[in-house]
C-alpha cells in the first residue's frame, strides 16, 4: 500500500466536506471489510447526522457486523448488503475509515467509481474519490466529530444526540485502545472530554469494548498462547493460528482479533504478529503491532497491506501458517 496520494481526486477541506454532507440526499455508507469499531461507529455516527436532516441513510460492509459492535447501530440489524430494505435507493455514497479499495472487500468490484466521498485517517493507501482526509490522527472518528460540529455551528442541525456522540466516542476509544496508543494527542482528549461533557456514558461503552469478552474468546486467546513463538532474544512475537485450529475448537472469525494483543502485551516483545488462516485455503490474515521505532506498515507493504507506523495488516498466500511466519520474520529482518 502506498503513500496516499489524491490523483485525479479532491483532497477536501472541513468546510468543503460539510457542504457535500449537507445536500439532501439519500445516503449509502460503506464499511471497511472485517468490520472494526472505528468504521461502525464512525458509519453510524454519520447515519445519525443525515437522518437529523431529514435523508434516509443506510450502512453495509462486505461481512456481518460483530456481535460485540451490535450496541452501535440501534435499529439497523444487519450490515450485509443482501439485508438492505428493498425500498431504500440512494443518490450519493460515502466510504469511511476505508484507505483503499481493498479494504472494501467484497464491495470493491461493485461499488468503486461510484463512491463519492471517503472519510478517512491512514496515511497510507489508494485514493479512489473525493476526501476528508486526515492522515496519523487517532480514529476517524476525530473527524466525524469534527464534521459533528460544524454541522452544528452553521445550522445544519440543531442538536446532537447521545446516540451519535456514543457512537463518535466509541470510535476513538477502540482505535486509541482507550486512549493509550501513541496517536493519541491532546486533541483527541479534548475531543472526549467535549464527548464526556454530552452525558455519554463512556464507562459502559469501554466496557463492552474492553471489559467484556464471550468464553469462546477467552478460550481463542488461551489456544493463541499455546501457539505463541518468540524470535530474536524475546522482541518478535508471532501467533500462528492455521485452519485446523480454528475448525476443531468452533471459532468464528471475530473471536481471533484480539489474538494481536495477546501477543503484543508480552514484556520486552518490540513487533507483534497474529497470524490466522480464516479458511481450508492458503490464505493467511497477519495483523501486526509495534511496540518500538519498528514500523509495521512498511512491513505490511510488502505484502500489500499497510496501515499505520504502529498498527497495520496484510494477507499473505502461503503454504501454511508457519511458511507465513518465515516470511513475515524475513521482511522483519530487512527493515
Amino acid at each position: 500500500m502506498s503513500e496516499l496520494k489524491s490523483g485525479k481526486y479532491r483532497r477536501l477541506t472541513l468546510s468543503e466536506t460539510v457542504e457535500i454532507l449537507t445536500q439532501k440526499k439519500d445516503t449509502l455508507i460503506l464499511c471497511h471489510a472485517r468490520p472494526d469499531c472505528d468504521t461502525v461507529g464512525s458509519a453510524f455516527a454519520m447515519k445519525r447526522l443525515l437522518e437529523a436532516q431529514g435523508m434516509k441513510v443506510h450502512c453495509i460492509c462486505s461481512n456481518e457486523l460483530p456481535k460485540r459492535l451490535q450496541f452501535l447501530t440501534y435499529v439497523q440489524e444487519s450490515l450485509l448488503s443482501e439485508n438492505m430494505p428493498d425500498d431504500f435507493s440512494h443518490e450519493r455514497i460515502i466510504a469511511v475509515d476505508t484507505a483503499s479499495p481493498a479494504q472494501l472487500g467484497a464491495l470493491a468490484d461493485e461499488y468503486i467509481g461510484r463512491i463519492d466521498l471517503m472519510i478517512d485517517h491512514h496515511g497510507k493507501g489508494d485514493q479512489y474519490a473525493d476526501g476528508y482526509i486526515v492522515p496519523d490522527i487517532s480514529a476517524t472518528g476525530e473527524l466525524i466529530f469534527e464534521i459533528s460540529r460544524e454541522m452544528l455551528r452553521i445550522g445544519a442541525i440543531d442538536s446532537i444526540d447521545s446516540g451519535i456522540d456514543a457512537c463518535i466516542y466509541a470510535a476513538i476509544s477502540s482505535d486509541t485502545g482507550c486512549f493509550k496508543y501513541s496517536s493519541v494527542s491532546p486533541r483527541t482528549h479534548i475531543i472526549a472530554a467535549e464527548l464526556l461533557g454530552s452525558g455519554i456514558d463512556a464507562a459502559e461503552i469501554n466496557r463492552r469494548l474492553f471489559d467484556s469478552k464471550p468464553f469462546i474468546q477467552i478460550k481463542t486467546e488461551q489456544i493463541g498462547t499455546q501457539n505463541l513463538k518468540l524470535y530474536c532474544g524475546g522482541k518478535i512475537a508471532i501467533i500462528e493460528f492455521p485452519y485446523e485450529l480454528k475448525k476443531a475448537n468452533g471459532i468464528e472469525d471475530e473471536y481471533m482479533e484480539t489474538l494481536i494483543d495477546v501477543a503484543r502485551g508480552i514484556e520486552g516483545v518490540e513487533v507483534a504478529a497474529a497470524i490466522r488462516q480464516p479458511t481450508e485455503k492458503g490464505v493467511f490474515r497477519c495483523s501486526m503491532r509495534s511496540n518500538s521505532d519498528i514500523d509495521v506498515s512498511k512491513i505490511c507493504a510488502m505484502f500489500g497491506g499497510g496501515g499505520h507506523m504502529k498498527a497495520a495488516g496484510c494477507t499473505i498466500e502461503a503454504e501454511s501458517a508457519s511458511k507465513a511466519a518465515e516470511m513475515i520474520l524475513s521482511v522483519i529482518g530487512e527493515i
